[in-house]
Order: C-alpha cells, then sequence, then structure tokens
C-alpha cells in the first residue's frame, strides 16, 4: 500500500502527465513518468522485499500486579532464503477502559533462515485486561512511498490484578480480633488433650485431674488444644451504591485481594463471595479471586445464597464494602454462623466495633488491621507455626476445661 508521500508522488505523476499532454510540454510529461515510475517500482520493492518473519511472544510475568512493570520478549524467525531488509514490528496494546496504542520496534536486517530476538517494557498503572496484537512486520522502500504489512504473531492476553497488601493473620489472643477469636474457640469447647499443669490461682476446680493429683505432690490441671483460625470467608460488597465514589470502590478491590493474597499465602481454607453469584472455594481460590478482582466492575446483582459455610473449626467472616449502612453489609453480617466472626472493612468511614477495619486509604487499610490483630502476628510466623507442629491450618492454644480425662 502506498504511504502519504506515495499517494503525493501518485497524484503527482497523474496531473504532471496529464497537464504535460493537455499543453504538449514535455518536462512535464517527463516528470509525471518518473513520479509513476517511482510508486511502480517501491510497490514492486515492498512485494519482494517483505520478510517471511514469525514470532513467539513470552510474557513476564504471566499476571502482573497493578504499578508493576512487565516485559515483553519476541522470539522472531526468518524463513525467507535471501537475507532480510530492515524492516519494523507493530504490537498494538488495548486496555480496559483506555486508549489503546502501540509498541514500535525496528528490527536489522535478517540473515536468510535466522532468529533474532526482540522486546519491550509493558507498564501497568490500573488493574484489568492488557490485549496484545496482533503482531505485524512492516517493510518500506528506501524512498519512503510504498510500505507492506505482513502478520507475525496472533494475539496474547495479560491479566493486570489489583494491587495486594500481605495482611497479618490474627493468632489466638493476639489483638482484639484474636481475644474475639479465643472467646469463640473457648466456647466451641476443646479440642484433643494437651497436657498437665500444675494448678494456678483461678483454674476451675472441676478442671483438676483428680487421679493423676493423687500420686503427685501438688494439684495438676488437665490441659486442651485450642485450634486456632482455619478458614476465612471474604465478601465482596461490588454494588457501586455502596460507596461514596469509584476511589472509594477500588480501594474496596484493593482490600478483598490483600485478604485473598493473605489467606491463600498462610494456608487457610478460603471462601471468596461477590455480587452476581460469583462464589469461589476449593484450592486456588487466591488466584482466582485475583483473577477475578481483576476484571471486576460495579454491579446492583445481589450475591446469592450466603448460607452457613460448611467448614469446621473457627473461622472469619470478612465484609468489604463502603459503609456498614449499606444493603450489602446488612446481607452479609445476616449469615448466621456461630464458628464465624465478623469483621467489616469500609472504605468510606471509619472503623466500627472493637475488631473493624477501615480503608479510607491503602496505609490505613494495612495501619486498622494490624491494629485489630496485634503487632507481632503475621502470614509468615503463621505458616511455620503450622509446619513445625502439623497441624491443620490455624494455632493451637492450651485452655483448661472441665472435659472429662483422656
Amino acid at each position: 500500500m502506498l504511504t502519504r508521500q506515495g499517494i503525493v508522488a501518485a497524484v503527482a505523476g497523474v496531473a504532471a502527465l496529464v497537464i504535460g499532454r493537455m499543453f504538449g510540454v514535455i518536462e512535464l510529461f517527463v516528470i509525471g513518468a518518473g513520479f509513476l515510475a517511482a510508486v511502480v517500482v517501491a510497490l514492486v520493492f515492498v512485494s519482494l522485499r517483505a520478510p517471511s518473519v514469525t514470532g513467539t511472544r513470552w510474557i513476564h510475568p504471566k499476571v502482573l500486579v497493578a504499578g508493576d512493570v512487565g516485559r515483553v520478549d519476541l522470539q522472531l524467525t526468518h524463513h525467507g532464503v535471501v537475507r532480510s531488509t530492515r524492516f519494523t514490528l507493530h504490537e498494538r496494546i488495548g486496555r480496559t477502559h483506555a486508549p489503546e496504542n502501540a509498541a514500535r520496534l525496528g528490527v536489522e536486517p535478517m540473515a536468510a533462515r535466522s532468529q533474532a530476538g526482540a522486546g519491550y517494557r509493558l507498564p501497568t498503572s490500573t488493574r484489568g485486561l492488557v490485549h496484545l496484537g496482533p503482531l505485524t512486520s512492516e517493510v518500506r522502500d528506501p524512498l519512503g512511498i510504498a510500505r507492506r504489512f505482513r502478520p507475525v504473531a496472533g494475539t496474547d492476553t495479560v491479566t493486570v490484578a489489583p494491587r495486594a497488601h500481605l495482611l497479618d493473620i490474627p493468632t489466638l489472643g493476639s489483638g482484639p480480633l484474636g481475644r474475639q477469636l479465643m472467646a469463640t474457640a473457648r466456647r466451641l469447647g476443646p479440642g484433643e488433650f494437651h497436657s498437665l499443669r500444675e494448678y494456678a490461682d483461678g483454674d476451675e476446680p472441676r478442671s483438676i485431674h483428680w487421679r493423676a493429683s493423687a500420686r503427685s505432690e501438688t494439684l495438676l490441671v488437665k490441659e486442651y488444644a485450642v485450634e486456632g483460625l482455619r478458614r476465612v470467608l471474604i465478601v465482596f460488597d461490588a454494588d457501586l451504591a455502596s460507596y461514596a465514589d469509584a476511589a472509594s470502590f477500588e480501594r474496596g478491590v484493593t482490600a478483598a485481594a490483600s485478604l485473598a493474597k493473605s489467606a491463600g499465602a498462610a494456608g487457610l481454607t478460603t471462601r471468596f463471595v461477590t455480587n452476581g453469584g460469583n462464589d469461589l472455594r476449593g484450592p486456588d481460590v487466591a488466584e482466582h479471586a485475583l483473577a477475578l478482582l481483576a476484571e471486576i466492575q460495579p454491579t446492583s446483582a445481589p450475591f446469592g445464597q450466603l448460607d452457613r459455610d460448611p467448614g469446621e473449626g473457627v473461622g472469619l467472616l470478612v465484609v468489604v464494602t463502603g459503609t456498614t449502612r449499606s444493603a450489602g453489609w446488612r446481607a452479609a453480617s445476616s449469615v448466621v454462623d456461630p464458628t464465624l466472626t465478623v469483621v467489616p472493612i469500609t472504605t468510606d468511614e471509619a472503623p466500627r466495633g472493637p475488631v473493624g477495619a477501615a480503608a479510607r486509604t491503602e496505609a490505613e487499610l494495612v495501619s486498622s488491621w494490624r491494629a485489630i490483630t496485634g503487632r507481632g502476628s503475621g502470614v509468615a510466623a503463621h505458616r511455620k507455626r503450622h509446619e513445625t507442629t502439623g497441624a491443620v491450618p490455624g494455632e493451637q492454644f492450651t485452655a483448661p476445661t472441665s472435659s472429662g480425662a483422656p
């Protein structure tokens, strides 16, 4: 096809021929013929010299996080039997809710049946999908009159997940949330017998192991293992009416992504629920939740059935919403499950209750969550603890109880 310069040359050539013929000006006739001859030669050049190149695209990493800079590497193979001319690669880059742009890469002449590499950086600023391709090659004649495009590679899609912070996992007895979880664990009853210890002031007499005490010089008290946090149910309210504005909604996405990532890193049994019937369970919930949150848009669709979670042991129900006055909060917090401790995370108001957190900024999300979990607890310590003990996810604490002896 002709470039803009080629179109001008062709029009000028035709005009010169016509005027030269009409007025018998041989010089104009020659000039017009020269212009048209240059156009024909340029078209023949790009037709014969267009490189026969195919390419493979490698994206690092496959899933990006908003704010990261990825890289796209291209492996090119020239199938022609003669050396190629210099050509340019064009890669279309389309982003969700953003203008389309393109990457342009110059490639030096390639030897016959050879390979070469090229690449470019892929910056990201917001979550969503980035559509790459198709990748095409462009060759031009030396005068820039004509050009020809050929396909090199197809299309690819890159998922840009929302930013996610690694949050502390609450431990029983640590911070306001940990103390509430401890109370829930004790209310649910003791676990397996753990050990005997000496009686201390405040222990209930019914916890004394009388037979063991008779063989000892002091009174001995039975201790039972109290299982720690084992599961988490994350509910993200995606109704825009629950938020003050779009920025507040995006902070909610970040909070939900942080919870899913942290729970998955700690090995907790995780369930992720949001509007429109999205209910993620089973293995790899964190990965699937991040992929879902990368594309999620506000919707007024209901949650679906938020029935009691069939999991066992102490759990968390964390509801991410704009305000505790929203319909989404009322629907999620109405779940009746004595094993779950409900924690609201609000993006438009201060923390509500002793175990509430706020995310009016990303920094506040981290600080308010640390405040309710207590400093010194974290994902790494949580994982290390149950790797050492071989227990199911969740710490084990011992507490005296009145249950029967082992």
